[in-house]
């Protein structure tokens, strides 16, 4: 069951509607991503991505994210598939693929521009491929299969990002659910079941934030002032990503007080667990965006598998 509407937060820090708005596709059925084949090792990334208004205004973060669309090109990586796991899709008990052939672009805030709501993201789906993706993953809670959705498409996490680094829109998207009622660790163990996705051409993309508390932003901080709790918590995330220890970052509600203050609820946290999860054994990551918005939420970013 999803929690839609729910997991939305408005530019107030309050419960906010959102609209879904579609367009047509241009691919015929049978021009539509069948089945993954295999390829070279695709990366797998963990963005922050903050505030909504990131995608229209001429910021260092929107930059980061053309930056990387451009080197990823220039490498010649080029993705079968985008499979997005986005703080703002929340389910209750069970994990679900979006399998439609046309996703909808999602407007999950309010208070913003119009140019905002204006933006579109007609990148495919892959309904096909989404349908054997949801029988080859399983629930680490229970074994059972993954369920296909019909009614999400690309909320803000999603759309936000990868307008700027993929503005064609051509290469299929998917975007995967986080059941927000499991323990973190369950999180972390699915990111362990999308590793072979990797080698299998999908670039996977979570996108969230490592320090997010909305009730706390501060409008007016430069992106170097951030609370004391802000810098601690950042920095413990740091030095797990350092040393490697990626599966102890789904201990995080452990860590103390600043854990709480970083995260209120912890659905912005959670899509580093999935990227954290799919990292092979000995990969280091490239971190970059290692600033603050509003003092109350880290940009930190981070990308493996792509060399320099």
């Amino acid at each position: 069951m999803s929690l839609g509407a729910a997991s939305v937060l408005a530019a107030g820090g309050g419960w906010k509607a959102f609209s879904m708005n579609s367009t047509s596709s241009s691919l015929l059925p049978e021009q539509l991503l069948q089945q993954l084949k295999p390829s070279p090792r695709m990366p797998v990334m963990f963005l922050g991505h903050g505030s909504p208004m990131n995608v229209i205004e001429d910021t260092h973060w929107r930059q980061s994210w053309k930056a990387l669309g451009q080197e990823l090109t220039a490498k010649g990586i080029a993705p079968q598939l985008i499979l997005c796991v986005s703080a703002h899709w929340l389910t209750e008990s069970d994990w679900a693929l979006t399998g439609m052939a046309q996703p909808r672009t999602i407007h999950d805030f309010g208070g913003f521009p119009q140019e905002l709501f204006d933006q579109q993201y007609p990148a495919p789906g892959a309904p096909e491929v989404a349908r054997q993706l949801a029988a080859e993953l399983h629930s680490p809670q229970d074994g059972s299969a993954l369920l296909l959705d019909q009614k999400w498409g690309f909320d803000h996490g999603t759309w936000s990002v990868l307008l700027p680094m993929f503005p064609e829109a051509k290469i299929p998207v998917m975007q995967l659910s986080m059941p927000y009622g499991l323990a973190p660790e369950k999180h972390f163990e699915m990111g362990r079941q999308l590793r072979a996705l990797r080698e299998r051409g999908v670039l996977i993309v979570g996108s969230g934030n490592i320090v997010h508390n909305l009730r706390a932003m501060q409008r007016g901080a430069s992106d170097n002032q951030a609370y004391d709790w802000t810098i601690q918590f950042d920095t413990e995330v740091q030095q797990r990503l350092d040393s490697g220890n990626l599966a102890d970052l789904s201990t995080f509600l452990d860590w103390g007080p600043q854990a709480r203050l970083a995260h209120p609820t912890h659905d912005h946290y959670l899509p580093l667990l999935y990227a954290a999860g799919a990292v092979q054994e000995g990969e280091a990551p490239r971190v970059f965006n290692t600033a603050y918005q509003y003092a109350a939420l880290s940009m930190r970013s981070a990308i493996w598998g792509l060399n320099a």
